[in-house]
């Protein structure tokens, strides 16, 4: 069975059909004559259809027998700095439909020549495109395909290309300019479409018994893809439309070839294709066909696929089937990480889905989204998330007045700073960077698009607590250790969060030494070990104690201070009647005013000082009482 296989990017290019279409469209408007400047392009049968509408092309000569206000249009290939003031200052009606890519490397070189570089121009010298760019750098660029012309090359350049040049050309002169020039600005100015109709062509060309070259005899990107298809076929043709191919090429061929020139319309292509319709398998001829298809609609916000054809570290360039432009794909479109390399995440023929979100760009592409799909998918996630009340992990990246902005896969959560946290947030700053579960709110949508989103991390928090608060009174029982945080201080004792339950620890539990303030035994955020004195569930009232864990001072008193014994102590405080005397931490022993000294003490500060110490004869020890009695003077009576 015979198999035909065609070309990508086969037929018109971007620029050559925006020019066509930009004619055609113009004569809409214009009842009268419309102009080019030169073949709009290097084909036969467009250039017929163009006169059959009233759009004729002339020469440069003969620019001054039009009329004011007469409209001429400028081709795809562009014209000279020169050329295009003298249009204008005729008062002619002026339409540039120069490609883009052109327009971008004439703006180029006439940068770079301005700055004190020679200009280098790999093509062919007799090319429009090629006049017209050396136009932009006074004519003195050097034109070379590799061959000639590359020697005394001045200190400075820069190289730029014709767009339908081949690759195996740029780098022959890019290698010859390397060796001999210090400063070098190269700048591959290869028509992205180009370089992947020859390469297609390339590589059908070396799977096929016969090759179709279809377009323009005068054609320089079509002579092109002839050079190259020929070197790896040698039955390959060049014609520039399906009548000019002989039946007996392809009576018994079973594998061919076809490419076409960026000059070369679809309605060629396809009557070369239904020439062999007889041939052709009716299923391959339908894949054909709707390969042909290039209506399709270019709006903001479309679906498109496309395969990658070139990629470095910031940007990606694919084919749009159905579409004539290229797509351009930035890294932004694709990945936040703005470390991450484009190259190590897309290759080359990874085919992939895409959001257009501009129809072109200064260059021409089709630029396209993958993140856009992306946030599109994850804004239907969240209505769902919202709708079943579920908890999602955010990224707090912001602080805006009154709360803080964060992310989930990209798209922007508001959470308000009374909803943080369960207690008042002073520093909104500190949760920057923090991954934080929030519930949402409150979300609102306007069309396919959130008009608003609200999160709080207080509802889950406090959800949290609630629990764990019924866990632990279910848990808590009176006369155990356990362990808890102080959160606050009081005048009267603290309070101390066991499991999420408030405790009191009064101060009087605090020690079995007299405690001034509480601040003195405990500090705000410690950890500390407490006995369980008391719970009452009923009330949620805990009662607490650090004291009972610490050995009673008073216990077996009357062991350790025995009647009759001499005891050191120091001097902690006066009384009208006395003075007392601390043995031992919590233990302090009372020595009567006439038990101070065998001479008249009006008051025990006129004999003793706080801080003292002291020997002293113990009288008496009453643990039950917590009484232990001293005297002074009996040491100097032993």
């Amino acid at each position: 069975m015979k198999e035909i296989f065609l070309a990508d990017k086969a037929g018109f290019c971007f620029g050559v059909k925006r020019a066509v279409d930009t004619a055609l469209n113009k004569k809409k408007e214009y009842a009268k004559n419309i102009y080019t400047l030169g073949p709009l392009i290097h084909n036969n049968d467009v250039v017929n259809l163009l006169k059959e509408n009233n759009i004729y092309h002339i020469d440069i000569d003969q620019v001054d027998t039009l009329n004011e206000e007469d409209i001429i249009i400028i081709r795809s290939h562009g014209v000279s700095k020169d050329v295009l003031e003298n249009l204008k200052s005729k008062k002619l009606t002026v339409v540039d439909a120069t490609c883009p890519y052109v327009t971008k490397i004439q703006m180029e070189v006439r940068k770079y020549f301005e700055l004190g570089y020679g200009i280098l121009i790999v093509g062919d010298k007799n090319h429009p495109e090629v006049i017209g760019i050396n136009g932009w750098c006074d004519n003195t660029a050097i034109i070379s395909k590799g061959e000639d012309l590359l020697e005394n090359l001045p200190r400075k350049i820069c190289v730029v290309s014709q767009t339908t040049e081949k690759q195996s050309n740029w780098k022959k002169v890019l290698e010859k300019v390397v060796s001999n020039c210090k400063e070098i600005i190269a700048l591959n100015t290869i028509c992205n479409a180009t370089e992947v109709r020859q390469k297609s062509a390339e590589d059908i060309s070396k799977k096929v018994e016969a090759m179709v070259v279809i377009g323009g005899y005068n054609s320089s990107n079509t002579t092109k893809l002839y050079e190259i298809c020929k070197k790896n076929c040698e039955n390959t043709i060049h014609v520039e439309n399906a009548s000019e191919i002989p039946q007996d090429f392809y009576n018994n061929i079973n594998r061919i070839g076809i490419t076409a020139g960026a000059s070369t319309p679809d309605w060629i292509i396809k009557e070369a294709m239904l020439k062999m319709k007889n041939e052709v398998n009716e299923n391959e001829m339908l894949e054909y066909e709707e390969y042909m298809n290039t209506d399709m609609e270019i709006r903001v916000g479309g679906i498109v696929k496309g395969e990658i054809f070139k990629v470095n570290e910031n940007e990606a360039y694919l084919t749009i089937r159905g579409a004539k432009n290229e797509g351009y794909l930035p890294k932004n479109e694709v990945t936040r990480d703005e470390e991450a390399k484009l190259d190590e995440i897309l290759n080359v023929g990874d085919e992939i889905e895409a959001k257009i979100i501009r129809v072109k760009n200064n260059d021409g592409y089709i630029v396209v989204s993958k993140t856009e799909i992306e946030r599109e998918g994850v804004q239907k996630e969240l209505e769902e998330i919202y709708n079943n009340n579920e908890q999602i992990n955010v990224k707090i990246v912001e602080v805006v007045k009154g709360g803080v902005i964060a992310t989930y896969k990209g798209i922007k959560v508001f959470i308000p700073a009374s909803h943080l946290s369960l207690s008042r947030v002073n520093d909104l700053a500190s949760f920057k960077g923090n991954e934080v579960t929030v519930k949402l709110i409150e979300f609102e949508k306007r069309g396919r698009v959130i008009k608003k989103m609200v999160a709080s991390r207080r509802a889950l928090l406090q959800q949290e607590k609630d629990m764990q608060e019924v866990e632990t009174w279910n848990n808590l029982e009176k006369d155990t250790v356990i362990e808890g945080t102080v959160r606050r201080l009081s005048t009267f004792g603290a309070f101390v969060e066991v499991g999420g339950v408030d405790g009191l620890l009064h101060i009087s539990e605090m020690s079995w030494n007299k405690v001034s303030s509480p601040k003195d035994v405990v500090k705000i955020g410690e950890t500390i070990k407490v006995y369980v004195l008391d719970v009452d569930k009923e009330n949620k009232k805990l009662a607490l104690s650090l004291k009972k864990l610490q050995e009673n001072p008073w216990s077996r008193v009357n062991e350790k201070y025995p009647t009759g014994n001499v005891v050191l102590g120091k001097v902690v405080r006066f009384a009208d009647f006395g003075a007392f005397v601390e043995l031992e931490p919590g233990v302090d022993g009372l020595v009567h005013i006439s038990q101070i000294s065998q001479a008249k003490v009006d008051r025990p500060s006129s004999v003793l000082e706080i801080g003292e110490e002291v020997k002293a004869v113990i009288l008496e020890a009453d643990e039950e009482k917590k009484r232990i009695s001293l005297s002074i003077k009996a040491v100097d009576e032993m």
